[in-house]
C-alpha cells in the first residue's frame, strides 16, 4: 500500500493524521505544503484544491481526517496480504 499524506504543520488532523498512520503502522510518505512549491502544484492538480490532511493511498485521494475510510482501506490491505500467503 502506498500512502501519501499532504500536511502543514499547524494543521490540527495532519498531525491527528500522522499520529493514526504510524499506531497502525502504515509507512507513509509526508509532504508539507508550506515547504514545497512542488507538493502544493502536486495537490491541486489532483484535487483541484489546497486541504490538508490530504491523504492518498494508492492512488485514491482521501480530503480530510476520516479514520473510519482508512480503517477500510487497511483492513483491505491486510485482507490482500492474507490471500497472498
Amino acid at each position: 500500500m502506498e500512502v501519501t499524506i499532504y500536511t502543514t504543520p499547524t494543521c490540527r488532523w495532519s498531525a491527528e493524521a500522522k499520529q493514526w498512520l504510524k499506531k497502525h503502522r502504515v509507512s507513509f510518505m509526508e509532504k508539507d505544503l508550506e515547504d514545497s512549491d512542488n507538493a502544493r502544484d502536486e495537490i491541486l492538480q489532483k484535487t483541484s484544491q489546497i486541504c490538508t490532511p490530504t491523504i492518498e493511498v494508492d492512488g485514491k485521494m482521501i480530503i480530510g481526517f476520516h479514520e473510519k475510510e482508512l480503517d477500510e482501506l487497511v483492513q483491505k490491505e491486510k485482507e490482500s496480504k492474507k490471500k497472498k500467503k
